[in-house]
């Protein structure tokens, strides 16, 4: 009895083809996979940010990061809720702009957020814990000194 496989044509034609498949899915996932990671939002609090004690004031220096707007939408400073403040933000080379919460911060964009700080009292030296949060679900915490 004579044993017949497929011919050496045939099997090559289905092991590049494989391979194409292969590579065409592999190339999808890893552009699937950055494309969805630079369209988030990721904040950066530097730690030059601090409370001003004199003006009553949280001075965040921040940056978005990440490839989306951020939208911030509440300040905590310490446990204490800021949703309602006016906050100034200025770019580095920009006009100051003054805005109420919700502040968005574009992708790229370097900026220093300046709260109002009413019913918190604070002290030079003394460490606040800030945490911000965004429409998008993210939060974001930092420690601050008064100073």
């Amino acid at each position: 009895m004579r044993r017949r496989g497929i011919s050496p044509v045939i099997a090559t034609v289905i092991i590049v083809a494989v391979a194409i498949a292969i590579s065409i899915a592999v190339a999808g996932w890893l552009f699937g996979v950055f494309g969805g990671v630079s369209k988030t939002e990721s904040l950066k609090i530097f730690p030059d940010s601090y409370i001003d004690v004199t003006n009553k004031q949280l001075v965040l220096h921040v940056q978005n990061v990440g490839g989306s707007p951020a939208q911030i939408y509440k300040i905590e400073v310490s446990g204490s809720e800021i949703t309602t403040a006016t906050v100034t933000t200025s770019s580095q080379g920009a006009a100051t702009t003054t805005t109420s919460l919700p502040v968005i911060i574009k992708p790229g964009e370097d900026v220093y957020l300046k709260v109002p700080l009413s019913g918190i009292t604070a002290a030079s030296g003394v460490a606040y814990s800030v945490t911000i949060y965004t429409e998008a679900g993210n939060v974001y915490t930092a420690t601050v000194y008064g100073k």
